[in-house]
């Protein structure tokens, strides 16, 4: 079987969480979390995993770096910026396992990783992936211009017959207004082929609609495969014109619920696992199910690689 590749774009952070009184450093991210979780989940002699972004030349980059490639996370695309640093968010949790995030990013090296003299070399290399996969936050941290060159850049992958995956996480904070958010995310879905959407974040983006108004704005975009995302509710998937299918989430307990951080972005993980092998929409739902399940069962974004659930 012929190796593929996936490319991730996004931004990876300093992360501190606490626990009682004790802080813990980590690393994570949106888009960091579903290539670790891709990774682990995925043959790597049938897809590479790739990560894109800007670090900086600190020793928290070089850690960062480090622990993808452990990971199995190709890192050579990642641009090393001297004068810039990764951001740092704080995370608190409360007594039911809900998050509460504290952001420093304005002047991330993420956000400026289109703009460097070895970018468009870059862009190069990713036209000629497989797959592109980013989020709502990849989008939200870049300037005007650096997001045109972006969407420039899947519409080569595209017509060199790549296909585009795109997250929704919206995160209002990020964004000037609704309306530049959705001026963007119509965009976007313009060049998907695959979107995930978390209903509670299209609603937020868009103002409460029925589900099936939901699916019909997606499908109009041109987005052939969408599954949606309804936390601890059953998952949803669009392919086509196909009937809708439906998958339902895994139960669990309150007192199991540690932390939902990474909750989505190691379902789309999961999901992707299985699809991107081949596997059937319905047991690729189940494993992004899985995936979320056991994550939210630990504490931070990455959970240890011992907790995983096992590959069939």
């Amino acid at each position: 079987m012929t190796q593929k590749n996936i490319a991730i774009i996004g931004e990876c952070m300093i992360e501190l969480s606490e626990k009682g009184e004790n802080i813990k450093r980590g690393f994570g991210g949106d888009t960091l979390n579903t290539a670790v979780y891709l990774a682990r989940q995925s043959d790597s002699q049938q897809l590479q995993v790739n990560y894109v972004t800007a670090l900086g030349t600190d020793s928290f980059s070089d850690q960062m770096i480090a622990a993808w490639q452990q990971e199995q996370v190709q890192t050579q695309l990642i641009q090393r910026l001297d004068n810039k640093m990764p951001g740092l968010y704080f995370i608190e949790t409360d007594d039911h396992g809900e998050r509460t995030f504290w952001y420093w990013r304005n002047d991330a090296a993420a956000r400026f990783w289109l703009d460097s003299p070895e970018s468009d070399a870059i862009c190069a290399q990713l036209a000629q992936h497989d797959y592109l996969y980013l989020s709502g936050i990849s989008l939200a941290i870049l300037p005007t211009a650096s997001r045109e060159k972006l969407m420039a850049l899947l519409s080569a992958c595209r017509h060199n017959g790549g296909k585009v995956i795109f997250d929704n996480n919206y995160r209002p904070r990020l964004w000037a207004d609704k309306a530049s958010a959705q001026q963007a995310y119509a965009e976007m879905l313009r060049h998907t082929d695959m979107a995930f959407l978390t209903l509670d974040d299209e609603h937020l983006l868009w103002g409460e609609q029925p589900l099936e108004a939901v699916i019909a704005r997606t499908r109009e975009a041109g987005v052939q495969e969408i599954a949606i995302k309804r936390g601890a509710d059953s998952c949803l998937v669009a392919i086509g014109d196909e009937p809708l299918r439906e998958v339902a989430a895994i139960k669990l307990s309150k007192e199991k619920v540690i932390d939902t951080t990474a909750a989505g972005d190691s379902f789309s993980a999961g999901y992707l696992a299985v699809r991107l092998a081949g596997g059937s929409a319905e047991d690729a739902a189940a494993r992004g199910h899985l995936t979320a399940s056991t994550v939210i069962q630990h504490r931070g974004a990455i959970i240890p690689l011992a907790a995983m659930p096992p590959l069939k």
